[in-house]
């Protein structure tokens, strides 16, 4: 259980996960057990069109963390960053994601946080798409680790019925 939504739409299908709004407006987020600083993830996703989600690195019980967009809807973005939940972090949206991005097929993304001063890196079926740092740690009381998560994004930024997939999910600790 955590404390960044309510949906209880997750589950295990032949080895990979799926997440879903099970009442329309209900998200949430799936957390690791343990928390991790300077690391690598990586992951296979096959969201449908429509799904607003995103893949948290040092993420809090409350779903404050630094995001990975993987925004797959109208003006949306995959591989960008963001702050979810935290103030004053000026976020960065790439502008060749769908030039790497497979529709209707799984796709290979790759995230990298590391530093105080969190740097995020981040490749799309092996082409980096994002290279960010921001201006200053802006996790809660400027925590330097935390979780790693997935989310179904709340309110209306997802179609109904629709599933983000993930799969293939691995974390290596860098240092």
């Amino acid at each position: 259980m955590n404390h960044h939504g309510k949906t209880e739409g997750w589950k295990v299908v032949d080895g990979t996960i799926t997440g879903t709004q099970d009442k329309p407006g209900h998200g949430g987020i799936l957390l690791t057990d343990r928390k991790y600083r300077d690391f690598e993830v990586k992951l296979e996703l096959r969201p449908d069109f429509g799904c607003d989600s995103g893949l948290f690195l040092r993420a809090t019980e409350k779903g404050e963390a630094y995001q990975v967009l993987l925004d797959y809807l109208d003006g949306g973005a995959v591989g960008g960053t963001y702050g979810e939940r935290l103030k004053d972090v000026k976020g960065f949206v790439p502008r060749n994601w769908e030039e790497v991005w497979k529709r209707n097929e799984w796709n290979e993304l790759r995230a990298r946080i590391e530093g105080e001063v969190p740097r995020i890196q981040v490749w799309i079926n092996g082409t980096k798409v994002t290279d960010w740092k921001d201006t200053a740690n802006h996790l809660p009381d400027g925590a330097k680790d935390g979780m790693v998560a997935v989310q179904v994004h709340g309110g209306n930024r997802w179609i109904p019925g629709g599933q983000h997939r993930f799969r293939n999910i691995s974390i290596r600790e860098l240092n």
